[in-house]
C-alpha cells in the first residue's frame, strides 16, 4: 500500500502514528496534558468523560488548584496515536469549563510524581533500608517497630526504581500520586 501513497500521504500517515501497510499497527505514544479548566463542579468529570467516551485509559490524573483560585489545573497521561489525541484535544478545547489545552509530551518539561510507601524492615536490613532511600533522596514520614512510611519525589522513572528497589523488603502500602508536568520555562542547548 505504501507504493500507492503520495510522499506526503506517507509524511502524515507517518506523523500521525497511523500504519503505512496493512497489517501494521498503529503507533501508539503516550502523551502528558494539562488542561487549566474553570474550578466549577462537574468541570473535571466532563473532562474525563470525554476521554473516556473515545475509549481512551487514563494512566495518571492529577487535579489541584492554581494561583486562581476560580481555575483547577488537571495533568492528565494517556496513550494513543498523535492523531487521535489531537482530535481529542480540539474537542476538549470546546468543552464550556476548558480555558487552556497543553499537551506537553513534545516539548521540554518539568515533571513529578510523589510515591508514599510503607515497607516492612527488621534490625537485620534497616540500614539497608536506609541506604537506599538515602539514594533516592526520600524521607521517612512515619515509623513502626515493623514499618517505615517512605516520601519519595521525581520523575516516573526514579518513583518505578524506587519501588522496584523496596519489593525485597516487602511493601505493604503503595500510593502514588500521578504525573504533574510544567513547561520549562527556558530550554537551553536547543
Amino acid at each position: 500500500m505504501e507504493s500507492t501513497l503520495t510522499p506526503q500521504q506517507i509524511f502524515r500517515k507517518r506523523a500521525a502514528g497511523e500504519p503505512l501497510n496493512e497489517g501494521e499497527s498503529p503507533q501508539i505514544r503516550r502523551h502528558i496534558i494539562n488542561v487549566t479548566l474553570d474550578n466549577s463542579i462537574g468541570a473535571l468529570n466532563r473532562v474525563a468523560n470525554l476521554f473516556c467516551q473515545r475509549g481512551f485509559n487514563l494512566e495518571s490524573v492529577a487535579v489541584g488548584k492554581t494561583d486562581d483560585t476560580s481555575l483547577s489545573r488537571m495533568t492528565l497521561v494517556t496513550a494513543g496515536t498523535t492523531r487521535k489525541v489531537e482530535q481529542v484535544l480540539l474537542q476538549l478545547e470546546n468543552l464550556v469549563d476548558t480555558v487552556e489545552v497543553d499537551d506537553v509530551t513534545d516539548l521540554e518539561y518539568v515533571e513529578r510524581e510523589l510515591c508514599l510507601l510503607k515497607v516492612r524492615y527488621t534490625s537485620k536490613n534497616r540500614s539497608e533500608v536506609m541506604d537506599i532511600l538515602d539514594i533516592f533522596k526520600g524521607r521517612v514520614v512515619d515509623i513502626t517497630p515493623e514499618t517505615m512510611t517512605i516520601e519519595v519525589t521525581g520523575p516516573t522513572k526514579k518513583i518505578n526504581a524506587f519501588v522496584g528497589m523496596m519489593e525485597p523488603f516487602g511493601i505493604d502500602e503503595l500510593h502514588r500520586s500521578g504525573r504533574v508536568a510544567m513547561r520549562r520555562a527556558l530550554v537551553h542547548g536547543g
